[in-house]
């Protein structure tokens, strides 16, 4: 038998071996539930939840289903993880070049950051923005201003609300799609494919915010009404895993950009660019095609860092769905079963994009 048939057998009996082993603990679970009465299935989610839950962007009332209180606390986590990987990825690169400044009150102070949040638990670091700081803020009738219609106070952070007619939100959706498009299906020498998505993105953006109805948040009596309101439970969980997540980013960009040779520097400055055009256009483009493999490990963490908002009551789908409608419901296998495809889905879509983003970013071999 050849080398390669050789591996292919191999590669059949682990396929089968993987194969025996969940046929053996499906058929195990199966035997153990009805030997004690327990049904299997998902008919439950159409059940009327009876709860409410505090924070929503998603509508949502006590007579809706388990599957829409699924559908509710997973959009949630989705807001809580883009949130927390574009400002961990902003506090990250701010740190790297902090740390490469050569200024030594920023390299310092850089470095006096890194060590205190790595050296930590990032639950307790959760914890701390939550009870420490958050809990410091002051009244509603003492708010912070933090500009037109932005207030913070110890009730959460409360900002415009717009309304936006759906067909503003097709064209979002179709801006969206063809900036994915522009920059992951296209060659990467292609400038004006990669830059027609972004500026259709960016009119999207001015085109809303001018067509949108906004509501401001006004302060009646002891509490403000109008508005859109996050709740100190959301900004704490957004804090901690931004600034948690930032400091091992950080590492990495300065590692990635170490990494570039310091001739690529010296050939832009000998062209005429300044120091930060020749880091913008020649150093971080050379430097993502090695950040972006561990950065992608980084944002899948992020991702599953999001169930450590049930320490603070964040409604997540953890707290929602893997405590609240697990202990309604009695389902437990079914309802870790749907948390484990969730995180599964959105985490293998995450790391779908950034591999092939990495792949158009990769030197090219003649």
């Amino acid at each position: 038998m050849t080398q390669s048939g050789k591996a292919w057998l191999w590669q059949m009996a682990a396929v089968a071996a993987f194969v025996g082993i969940v046929w053996w603990g499906a058929s195990n679970a199966a035997r153990n539930m009805a030997h004690r009465s327990i049904t299997f299935g998902f008919d439950f989610l159409w059940h009327p939840a009876g709860f409410d839950i505090p924070f929503h962007l998603l509508n949502w009332q006590a007579s809706d289903s388990y599957g829409w209180a699924l559908a509710v606390c997973f959009a949630n986590t989705l807001l809580v993880a883009g949130l927390s990987i574009a400002l961990a990825s902003l506090l990250g690169l701010l740190l790297a070049l902090m740390r490469l400044s050569g200024n030594p009150l920023a390299t310092g102070t850089a470095r006096g950051i890194l060590e205190v949040v790595r050296n930590t638990p990032q639950l307790v670091q959760i914890i701390f923005v939550y009870f420490v700081v958050l809990q410091s803020l002051p009244s509603p009738k003492a708010s912070l201003l933090l500009g037109a219609g932005f207030f913070l106070n110890v009730r959460g952070l409360l900002v415009p609300q717009a309304t936006v007619p759906p067909v503003v939100w097709l064209l979002g959706v179709l801006a969206i799609g063809l900036t994915l498009v522009g920059w992951f299906g296209r060659r990467p020498g292609n400038l004006s494919g990669r830059l027609l998505g972004p500026a259709l993105l960016a009119i999207w953006i001015v085109g809303a915010g001018l067509s949108a109805e906004w509501e401001l948040p006004t302060l009646r009596g002891f509490n403000f009404t109008g508005g859109l309101r996050f709740p100190p439970e959301l900004l704490a969980l957004w804090l901690g895993l931004s600034i948690y997540t930032s400091a091992f980013i950080s590492e990495s960009i300065r590692a990635s950009i170490l990494g570039v040779e310091h001739g690529q520097t010296e050939a832009a400055l000998s062209t005429g660019l300044r120091r930060g055009q020749v880091l913008y256009l020649v150093v971080l483009p050379q430097a993502l095609r090695t950040l972006i493999p561990p950065l992608t490990s980084q944002y899948l963490n992020i991702i599953k860092s999001t169930t450590l908002g049930a320490a603070i009551a964040y409604p997540d789908v953890l707290q929602i769905f893997g405590r609240t409608v697990l202990n309604q419901s009695g389902r437990a296998i079914e309802v870790m079963a749907l948390l484990l495809g969730l995180f599964l889905a959105i985490n293998l879509v995450v790391s779908t994009a950034m591999n092939v983003w990495n792949r158009r970013l990769a030197m090219q071999g003649r």
